[in-house]
């Protein structure tokens, strides 16, 4: 099971139909209140962040899960625009274990959906 909280259309159905194709679970999470309490839940082997969205405050989320000590030990994946400097110093700062630039993901999703 992997969480995605992305609310992003367009990496949505990239990410959904790679994970359809290879037997993946999913779960998008689409409220910003929920984050946390869905992970806790659902207790991914992988939570993939928009690190460019602010809908559902993905810095806020990453620092909750890895300040929280039944969840920090979850894998948290983020992506984003490369030159948002701004956003990949926040999400290093939050605790996210892995940043990769938006295209970086995009062509290592099939990896990532199976090594999850």
């Amino acid at each position: 099971m992997i969480v995605c909280v992305i609310d992003d259309l367009l990496f949505s159905i990239k990410i959904s139909t790679a994970a359809k194709s290879l037997g993946v679970d999913l779960y998008f999470e689409r409220s910003a209140d929920s984050v946390v309490s869905t992970i806790r839940e659902k207790r991914p082997s992988l939570v993939i962040f928009d690190l460019n969205g602010t809908r559902l405050r993905p810095m806020d989320a990453i620092a909750q899960l890895k300040s929280d000590t039944e969840l920090k030990e979850l894998r948290t994946l983020g992506y984003v625009a490369h030159v948002d400097t701004n956003a990949i110093t926040a999400a290093r700062a939050a605790g996210i274990d892995q940043v990769l630039a938006r295209s970086a993901f995009a062509s290592s999703l099939e990896q990532i959906l199976t090594s999850a």
